[in-house]
């Protein structure tokens, strides 16, 4: 089947754009994914083409906030808090300083 062999090269090209910042091939990537017969592969494409930018930027630039990534205060209490609907608590926990 052609359609699913193109999808499956695509699926993996893209880790190669991630893993080796390619952020410049990532438009010719999109245009080609959304073309696929294989549903997911052009969903994928459709997905990165709705924030372009961002995508680009993380796929281009060397720096990254993911080094801080669950040190930020309130993210991390806000995950540990999730599901749990009081803002009350929310704002408790954050004033506590856990």
């Amino acid at each position: 089947m052609p359609g699913h062999r193109e999808g499956c090269g695509l699926a993996c090209a893209c880790p190669d754009l991630v893993r080796n910042r390619r952020g410049q091939l990532l438009p010719a990537w999109i245009g080609q994914a959304e073309q696929s017969d294989v549903a997911p592969v052009a969903k994928f494409a459709a997905f990165f083409r709705q924030d372009f930018d961002a995508v680009t930027a993380g796929l281009t630039h060397e720096w990254s906030s993911g080094k801080v990534e669950g040190h930020v205060t309130f993210k991390t209490v806000k995950r540990a808090m999730y599901g749990r609907p009081s803002f009350r608590l929310l704002r408790t926990r954050i004033l506590a300083g856990t």
